[in-house]
């Protein structure tokens, strides 16, 4: 409804012209790119710690992180593998003994 009115068409072409202009003058800025730069780094910084300090309370509370328990599940596919391929050898054995 809206989408076909041909004055709101307009509206939103200019707001779409006016965000783009002023992205591309923001982005042209040496220091306003240089303060993203830098709150991204401080912020994958502090996610860096936060990470950290994580897998430390969980190890001091006796509980499994993420990686913990990745490998745990690596360990239970292996077996998987492992109990499929002998119980493909049995059934083998038990069709070869019938015959």
């Amino acid at each position: 409804m809206l989408k076909d009115n041909p004055v709101m068409k307009k509206l939103v072409e200019t707001g779409e012209e006016r965000i783009g202009k002023i992205a591309q003058q923001l982005l042209s800025n040496e220091k306003f790119v240089s303060m993203v730069q830098g709150l991204v780094s401080r912020s994958l910084a502090a996610k860096g710690t936060l990470d950290s300090a994580l897998r430390t309370a969980l190890s001091a509370m006796n509980l499994p992180s993420t990686a913990d328990l990745e490998l745990l599940r690596s360990k239970v596919d292996d077996l998987e593998k492992l109990l499929a391929s002998v119980e493909g050898k049995i059934d083998t054995l038990v069709d070869e003994k019938k015959k």
